[in-house]
């Protein structure tokens, strides 16, 4: 693998419920190929966006199963972090099997591991799938903030492709980057795409690419070309739209939009709610009207 070939726009898929809470395989499939029309470079899958931790191991593999099968040429990642690592262990193997291009996973969280333990997690997993690895950074949901440093024992090793840093201290981003030119860097914060791309991110994995990937195809295009003032255009477009999502909350409201675009993403598994009335119609008239519908 190499960073030209991992760089672009991945969205990390939502997963569809129907209505007895069952993984809707057909909408999947049809968002998998809708963001192929709309020029996506491959998939982020299974990751937090896909409701990840609600998910048994074997609804992880049915998903990841269904986006192979509908994206055969696109590069695939998929995310195996899970709190038991045997499973995590599984999935990597399982993607292995399928034919992914990487893996990655959150790091350990919640019970305040040390970096070494967090370090040796990642090697196991490493070594035990035999599979290219991508370290997720997300301090801000982990909990887990490495520094540079830290982040470069990683990035000196072989066996880790790169990783995805969701976090807005773009110093560090452009550190690793410029330490470690030959390793990929998606950026997280999908309200941040074009900050990070300044900063050398080699492109994004987002999850309001869901129902808006033409915007950040688009932004990464203008950006490659030179054109800032247009790709600013377009990501304060994007923004506008994130700006509102937070009114309902982020992850309830990312369904309701895939079900008034036009595909059939039914509601996120509890503890989340439910929108209410009022939430779908605010998402109706002051979202949609900025989106593609599905095809």
């Amino acid at each position: 693998m190499d960073t030209r070939s991992n760089s672009g726009i991945f969205p990390a898929l939502l997963t569809p419920f129907d209505g007895a809470g069952r993984i809707n395989e057909a909408e999947l499939g049809r968002l998998v190929r809708h963001h192929i029309r709309q020029g996506v470079e491959g998939f982020y899958v299974t990751g937090s966006t896909a409701e990840a931790f609600f998910l048994t191991t074997e609804e992880r593999k049915q998903i990841m199963r269904t986006v192979r099968h509908h994206a055969p040429s696109q590069r695939l990642i998929a995310h195996i972090g899970a709190m038991d690592e045997r499973a995590a262990v599984e999935l990597g193997l399982y993607a292995r099997e399928l034919g992914y291009d990487a893996v990655s996973s959150v790091a350990p969280f919640y019970y305040k591991f040390t970096f070494d333990e967090i370090r040796d997690y990642y090697f196991r997993l490493a070594d035990k799938t035999g599979m290219p690895m991508l370290v997720y950074h997300f301090p801000g949901n982990s909990g887990v903030n490495m520094s540079v440093d830290e982040m470069s024992v990683f990035l000196e090793d072989d066996r880790f492709i790169g990783m995805k840093f969701t976090s807005n201290d773009f110093f560090a981003l452009e550190q690793c980057k410029a330490q470690f030119p030959g390793k990929v860097i998606y950026n997280g914060f999908d309200e941040m795409f074009l900050a990070g791309l300044s900063m050398g991110a080699d492109g994004g994995v987002g999850s309001t690419y869901n129902f808006m990937a033409d915007k950040f195809v688009a932004i990464r295009q203008l950006f490659l070309q030179g054109n800032i003032p247009e790709a600013q255009k377009l990501q304060k477009e994007a923004n506008r739209i994130i700006r509102l999502l937070f009114k309902v909350g982020l992850m309830k409201a990312q369904k309701e939009i895939m079900n008034l675009i036009g595909f059939d993403f039914g509601t996120c598994r509890t503890p989340f709610s439910a929108p209410t009335a009022a939430d779908k119609e605010f998402i109706r008239r002051e979202i949609v009207p900025y989106l593609q519908k599905a095809e």
